[in-house]
């Protein structure tokens, strides 16, 4: 691992898993090259699992214990320093007030000060991502007098981005590149970490698929592996 840079990078991401499918590779890359790397997840990802999970608070809460044990693990596999969760219930994110979520992001920006953050895509066929981005958008302003990141980008994830309805404004359309060689296999390992997540081939949340995404996403630039990503904002000063 290299010396540190002094740069740090924040992910955003509405549930467990996505760091890993939507930037796992560049994360474990940065990391290599100096960085430090911080990760809060918003949701808990075991609500939607449950019509009411009230009704099951018993399992609700040991599912829930062994997903974060899960994400913690797979965190650590691509080098994040910090993981924090917000535990707010998934596929429910539109119930919750933006700004709830967007002050929380705000606090944690305050105290990482990340020069990058990677978020999700708003066109994503899960609404959280959706709103997990409106969030991060309102707590990474540019305001006078306050601190914000240098740059913004948004991943895709792989079994929603490409499940968006087929309109324009939905689209992803990457206009960054990161050449993750060096990650790809930690990228996967961290995937298989997460065993109620993990799905077999040929499912996108597969070794094989997570493979072939690196490998396409490579294609589209000379690279053997990448992932790709939407730069939303850069400030230089």
């Amino acid at each position: 691992m290299s010396e540190k840079t002094g740069k740090t990078l924040l992910v955003v991401a509405a549930h467990p898993d996505d760091e890993i499918l939507g930037c796992g590779g560049t994360v474990a890359v940065r990391v290599d090259q100096g960085w430090t790397a911080h990760l809060m997840i918003v949701a808990s990802g075991i609500a939607g699992r449950f019509a009411d999970p009230s009704a099951h608070q018993e399992e609700f809460a040991e599912q829930r214990v062994a997903l974060e044990h899960n994400a913690r693990r797979a965190a650590s596999t691509v080098g994040f320093s910090t993981t924090r969760f917000l535990n707010l219930a998934d596929n429910r994110l539109d119930t919750v007030p933006r700004q709830n979520i967007a002050h929380a992001i705000d606090s944690l920006i305050d105290e990482v000060r990340p020069d990058t953050i990677y978020t999700h895509h708003p066109g994503d066929y899960n609404w959280d991502h959706g709103v997990v981005f409106d969030a991060v958008m309102m707590a990474a302003r540019h305001s006078p007098g306050e601190f914000a990141p240098t740059e913004l980008y948004t991943f895709e994830v792989g079994s929603s981005t490409e499940r968006a309805a087929p309109f324009a404004n939905r689209a992803f359309l990457p206009n960054t590149y990161v050449d993750i060689s060096a990650g790809i296999e930690r990228k996967k390992a961290a995937m298989q970490i997460y065993e109620s997540e993990y799905r077999p081939y040929p499912h996108p949340r597969s070794v094989e698929g997570l493979e072939y995404s690196a490998r396409k996403r490579g294609l589209d630039v000379g690279l053997e592996y990448a992932e790709a990503f939407c730069l939303i904002r850069r400030v230089e000063r």
